[in-house]
C-alpha cells in the first residue's frame, strides 16, 4: 500500500509490460499478438 504526503493510501498494482509481436503460432501460422516480456524472455513465444 502507497502512502502519499498526505497520507491519501491507494492499493499499488502491478501491471504486466505488454508488447504487440509477430509471432510463430502452432504450426508456424505468423500472427500479431500481445505477449508480456516475461514470456518472451523465458521463450515461451517465439518471435517472427
Amino acid at each position: 500500500m502507497s502512502v502519499s504526503h498526505s497520507h491519501r493510501r491507494t492499493h499499488r498494482r502491478w501491471n504486466p509490460n505488454i508488447q504487440t509481436v509477430r509471432a510463430a503460432i502452432n504450426g508456424g501460422n505468423r500472427r500479431r499478438i500481445n505477449a508480456c516480456t516475461s514470456c518472451l524472455k523465458a521463450g515461451k513465444v517465439t518471435r517472427v
